[in-house]
């Protein structure tokens, strides 16, 4: 079993970046070419309530569908109701059992272990989607970066296209450093800047 990783740096730093977002953010460009900052904010407001649901093994809906292009509509005090799926989802990781047996995300069973880190990937790289779209610092800590090049490294091709796990990988030095790399695996360009 991948040992058990606190999730809770992550949510809060994503917390932080979303703290940094206003209304005057939410049409502009993202890395994601086919996401508003607004969309990403609403993807993330979503898949911390499936990734919960992940963790504590609950089938009932949330885990179910996959993933679906976000609107960009959000609810009224998006940020308060960010930070508190935030936390929860942290906490729902910090149990033992979250990590073992096999889960759902995404309507796709997977090892609880994989569902985990997929979990931190999506905040790790979505975090960094945020931050330079919206003109804000990022970092992240290392043995995070390294869980997720580890995890991004396993995907396939196949899983590399448009609309699947993640787009096609982007070419980056491999004396990079380790965030670009990992950038780079998921399908994008770590040079990225918004238009302009």
């Amino acid at each position: 079993m991948t040992d058990m990783i606190d999730l809770s740096v992550a949510t809060r730093r994503m917390d932080r970046v979303l703290d940094g977002i206003g209304d005057e953010h939410l049409l502009a460009a993202t890395p994601c070419t086919e996401a508003t900052v607004g969309m990403l904010v609403d993807h993330v407001l979503g898949l911390t309530l499936a990734f919960t649901a992940a963790a504590s093994k609950d089938f009932e809906g949330l885990t179910d569908a996959p993933p679906t292009l976000p609107t960009g509509e959000l609810p009224g005090g998006w940020n308060d109701v960010a930070t508190a799926r935030l936390s929860a989802l942290a906490d729902a990781w910090r149990d033992p059992d979250a990590w073992t047996g096999t889960t759902r995300a995404g309507g796709i069973d997977l090892p609880g272990e994989i569902a985990g880190l997929v979990a931190l990937d999506e905040l790790v790289v979505h975090g960094w989607d945020l931050a330079v779209a919206t003109g804000q610092p990022y970092a992240c800590e290392p043995d995070e970066i390294a869980a997720c090049l580890a995890f991004a490294g396993t995907v396939s091709d196949e899983q590399r296209t448009e609309g699947a796990l993640f787009g096609p990988a982007v070419s980056v030095p491999g004396d990079a450093p380790a965030l670009h790399r990992l950038l780079g695996l998921t399908g994008r360009d770590p040079s990225w800047a918004p238009p302009g």
